[in-house]
C-alpha cells in the first residue's frame, strides 16, 4: 500500500471504523452506568436536586485552595492541557473544516499562530506531568503499563499533527496519514479507558451534587 492508498483508507474505511467504535463503545459505557440504577430515597427531600447538581458542576471544576497548595503543578499543568486540546481540536481551522463537512456545523476559528503554539504548550504539560509522575515515589508507584499506553495514545495526535503540519522527517500525505491513524486510535481507546471521563465526568459531578442537594448538604 502506497502513501496516498494508505491515507485514503485512513480518511475513508479505517475513520468510519473509528466512529462506529466510539459512539457505540459510549453509548454502551453510558448505558452501563445508567443500568447501575439508583435505590428509591426515601426521606423527605431538603433541598433541590437539579440546582445542588449544577452548582457542583461549577464548583468542581474550579480547585479548591487547599487542593491547589497541594498539588499545584498537577492542576496547572492539567488544566493547560486540557483546555490547549480542546483549542487543538475545536478552534483549528481544518479541524473546524472537517466537523462542517461531517455535521454542518461550524464557527470562527483562531488565527493558526495561537493555535499551533497552544499545542505546543499541551505538549510541554503532557510531557512535564509524565516526568513529574515518575519523579514521585508514590505516582511513579501507583503507575500501571495501562497508565502510559493513555498517556501515549493522548499525546500522540498532538505530535502528529503539529509534525504533519510543520512537515517534518517525511512526506506531506504520509504525515497526515500518521497523524489521523493517531486521532482514530485513540478514539477506538477512548471508551474503554479512564479517558471515558471525557463523556462522563459532568454527569457524575451533577449525580453526587444532586444526592448532596436532596439530603441538604453543601456539596
Amino acid at each position: 500500500m502506497n502513501e496516498i492508498a494508505l491515507l485514503e483508507w485512513v480518511r475513508g474505511t479505517g475513520f468510519q471504523i473509528a466512529t462506529v467504535v466510539l459512539v457505540a463503545g459510549v453509548i454502551i459505557r453510558i448505558f452501563e452506568i445508567l443500568m447501575l440504577g439508583r435505590k428509591k430515597n426515601l426521606a423527605e427531600a431538603k433541598g433541590s436536586e437539579f440546582s445542588s447538581g449544577m452548582r457542583t458542576i461549577v464548583s468542581r471544576s474550579v480547585p479548591e485552595s487547599d487542593s491547589f497548595k497541594r498539588s499545584a503543578f498537577t492542576i496547572v499543568a492539567g488544566y493547560i492541557f486540557h483546555i490547549g486540546l480542546f483549542v487543538t481540536i475545536f478552534l483549528f481551522a481544518p479541524h473546524i473544516l472537517l466537523i462542517s463537512e461531517l455535521t454542518g456545523l461550524g464557527w470562527p476559528a483562531l488565527p493558526t499562530p495561537i493555535v499551533d503554539a497552544v499545542a505546543v504548550l499541551s505538549i510541554i504539560a503532557l510531557l512535564a506531568i509524565l516526568v513529574h509522575r515518575f519523579n514521585n515515589k508514590i505516582l511513579r508507584y501507583l503507575t500501571t503499563p495501562g497508565d502510559l499506553f493513555i498517556w501515549f495514545v493522548t499525546i500522540a495526535p498532538l505530535i502528529t499533527g503539529y509534525i504533519a503540519f510543520h512537515r517534518i522527517g517525511m512526506s506531506g500525505p504520509m504525515l497526515l496519514a500518521v497523524h489521523i491513524l493517531s486521532v482514530e486510535l485513540l478514539m477506538v481507546v477512548l471508551p474503554f479507558s479512564k479517558l471515558t471521563h471525557v463523556f462522563t465526568i459532568f454527569m457524575a459531578r451533577w449525580y453526587n451534587g444532586a444526592i448532596s442537594g436532596y439530603r441538604g448538604v453543601q456539596s
